[in-house]
């Protein structure tokens, strides 16, 4: 049976957790010290690793022949704790278990000693959704837990935490992944599984995962299952509904010269290929944005993340147009993102927004 490649690749180690080292490293160093706290709390976006990482921290407090700070996943207790059916690693939803009822159930049951390890894990995820009472229940369970208690509270919205529950965690914010890192990652996974690609290909799925490991392999997934052979950009845009560079550096040239006529046979290309125009509409905004930077930042080539000669491209029309009419257009178009979602006919406000960008604004 195929194994999604987020699933297969699901890191059961620290070192194979990625961009994380600043969370992994202190982890390790508890580990090795033996200073285990009481209540974890990781924060951060989804797919970056939080759920995955208090899994590798569970079996590492109580594995007996650690390995660098990671489990070694062969003796007695990480065999058990690798069972699906083990009582000392308990992972729990809050968003479908966040009433008060759940909670005093944990406080009931981590009286208990563990079965075959030394610590027991509680692992609370997108535990921002209990509710009022619930967090009550739990903070009495945090201020006086067993020493054999450990809980790792995970989310997404950590301004929803109450103050004193993130008081008594020791916190850990998780970051979005570069696209460099994660560029690197999924080229080395496309490498392992023998898959062939083009550079652009990658480019273009790493920028729509916008951070988030999981995501990424999500969409390459997909991707993967779309292609015939080798992936190649095309098959990403199709698949992800997402327009070309050349359509996006099309409209805005023939915005610069004010070719209204040409800027809108791109548009009207795009929505016969298929392309969704809220779609459309934000990858112009992001083209704008890109050509913004390809002509101020020193190190543009490296922060967009574009191979070579996608970036030469962007980088040739930037040079042809004045920074304060991309200015302008960014505005325009950011304005008409946030119309978007209350528009009747996306198409009509971005063709709308489009000769918006062509008349002479006067101060």
């Amino acid at each position: 049976m195929y194994q999604a490649l987020y699933r297969k690749y699901r890191p059961q180690t620290f070192d194979k957790v990625v961009g994380q080292e600043h969370i992994t490293t202190t982890l390790i160093h508890q580990i090795e010290s033996g200073k285990i706290s009481h209540a974890y709390l990781f924060t951060g976006s989804r797919g970056t690793g939080k759920t995955s990482t208090a899994k590798i921290f569970a079996k590492a407090i109580n594995c007996l022949n650690p390995k660098n700070g990671s489990p070694c996943g062969e003796c007695a207790v990480c065999r058990a704790l690798s069972q699906e059916n083990n009582l000392d690693i308990v992972e729990i939803d809050a968003a479908s278990n966040n009433r008060v009822d759940e909670v005093r159930d944990i406080r009931e049951k981590v009286k208990f000693l563990p079965v075959s390890a030394k610590y027991k894990v509680y692992i609370i995820d997108e535990v921002h959704m209990l509710t009022e009472s619930a967090f009550n229940a739990l903070l009495k369970t945090l201020e006086e837990p067993p020493s054999h208690i450990v809980f790792i509270l995970a989310t997404t919205d950590v301004q929803k935490l109450p103050a004193t529950i993130v008081s008594r965690c020791m916190r850990f914010d998780f970051h979005l992944l570069s696209d460099e890192t994660l560029k690197k990652h999924l080229k080395h996974i496309f490498t392992l599984e023998k898959i062939e690609f083009d550079e652009d290909a990658v480019t273009q799925i790493v920028k729509s995962a916008q951070g988030s490991v999981r995501d990424m392999l999500s969409i390459a997934d997909g991707i993967v299952a779309f292609s015939k052979g080798k992936i190649k950009s095309e098959d990403v845009s199709s698949l992800l509904g997402t327009t070309d560079y050349d359509n996006n550096l099309s409209i805005v040239k023939s915005i610069s010269t004010k070719d209204i006529g040409q800027a809108l046979l791109c548009v009207d290309k795009a929505e016969k290929n298929g392309k969704n125009m809220n779609v459309v509409a934000k990858d112009l905004t992001q083209c704008v944005r890109d050509l913004i930077v390809a002509k101020t930042c020193n190190d543009a080539e490296s922060m967009l993340g574009f191979t070579h000669e996608v970036y030469e491209k962007y980088k040739a029309l930037a040079d042809e147009i004045d920074v304060a009419k991309l200015m302008q257009y960014m505005k325009i178009f950011s304005s008409m993102i946030t119309e978007l979602k209350f528009a009747l006919s996306p198409k009509t406000l971005l063709e709308s927004a489009i000769i918006d960008c062509t008349l002479e604004k006067k101060n």
